[in-house]
């Protein structure tokens, strides 16, 4: 058996050249693959193993971390593909005996997994806002933090004014386990919390509210969970989405987008604040402007 490189680049560009010169593949398929199994081996990296000690098990669970980060289903069919003719490579050119992913089954369509939003939805739940409601740019500002960020719902109920940095572009959350985090602002949303901020001023505030960024008009408290999952339903059934929405759905949107783009998985974990998926020490050298550089150049909000 052939040793297999210690540089994931090089199992990739022998990968991309067998499927460009032996499997035939078209290129698009090709570019798709491509983009899974580096994935895959930079999951595999940070978990600290090796591509020729990965078994199904192993497998699995990049799987489970593909689903936490909101990859859409149709994405995740292609994504066991892409990992079986990874390993089908790795087979063909002696690096390994067997192929672990001979027995990854792709997601079978009734399996539960969480729902994304396309941009084209998201603009439409935006659109479907009365700009006449006192409440439009708070609402505005909140869809498009929600999925601008992918904050969870207590982080954003909880956001405050302390924590913008809007001429800088980024925001800091608190997360579960009290842990703080840095998000990247795109300008879209940088542009839409500033107009709520600017009306949110010249309005009710509430004794005790006065940091928190989303109050309601009305009585100037803090906006609250179920008020925010209201909102959500109401602006997807006023855009005609047919499936189930909440906030999170948002989140999914916000780490699917990214994604498909060809973000940085790291990075994307670290936006998140998820910490199940691998060990925090893989963080440890991503700092605020890398992570501004992947939001900025792969999330479709800033692509307009």
């Amino acid at each position: 058996m052939r040793t297999i490189p210690s540089d994931p680049r090089k199992i990739i560009d022998g990968f991309s050249a067998y499927l460009l010169l032996e499997a035939g593949s078209a290129d698009n398929s090709r570019q798709a693959y491509v983009r899974d199994a580096s994935r895959l081996l930079e999951f595999l990296q940070n978990e600290g193993i090796s591509p020729d000690s990965a078994n199904v098990d192993t497998l699995h669970s990049f799987m489970v971390a593909m689903v936490d980060l909101g990859l859409a289903p149709r994405s995740l069919r292609r994504l066991v593909s892409g990992i079986r003719a990874l390993f089908r490579y790795l087979v063909a050119e002696n690096y390994l005996e067997t192929n672990p992913a001979l027995l990854l089954e792709p997601p079978r369509l009734g399996l539960h997994l969480p729902s994304v939003l396309s941009v084209d939805e998201i603009d439409a739940m935006i659109d479907a806002i009365d700009s006449a409601s006192p409440q439009a740019l708070r609402d505005r500002a909140l869809i498009e933090t929600l999925y601008g960020c992918g904050l969870r719902v207590s982080e954003a109920i909880n956001l405050e004014i302390g924590r913008l940095n809007l001429p800088e572009g980024y925001l800091s959350v608190v997360g579960k386990g009290s842990k703080e985090r840095l998000v990247p602002l795109g300008q879209v949303t940088a542009d839409a919390l500033s107009d709520w901020l600017a009306q949110r001023a010249d309005g009710k505030i509430a004794d005790g509210e006065e940091n928190y960024v989303f109050l309601a008009p009305r009585t100037g408290r803090r906006i609250t969970r179920m008020r925010v999952f209201d909102i959500v339903k109401h602006l997807a059934s006023q855009a005609g989405i047919a499936t189930e929405v909440s906030p999170h759905t948002l989140r999914h949107s916000f780490a699917s987008h990214l994604l498909e783009g060809g973000a940085n998985l790291r990075a994307i974990q670290q936006m998140l604040g998820h910490e199940s998926i691998s060990t925090t020490q893989i963080y440890i050298h991503l700092d605020r402007s890398q992570l501004r550089r992947e939001i900025l150049l792969h999330h479709p909000r800033n692509s307009h």
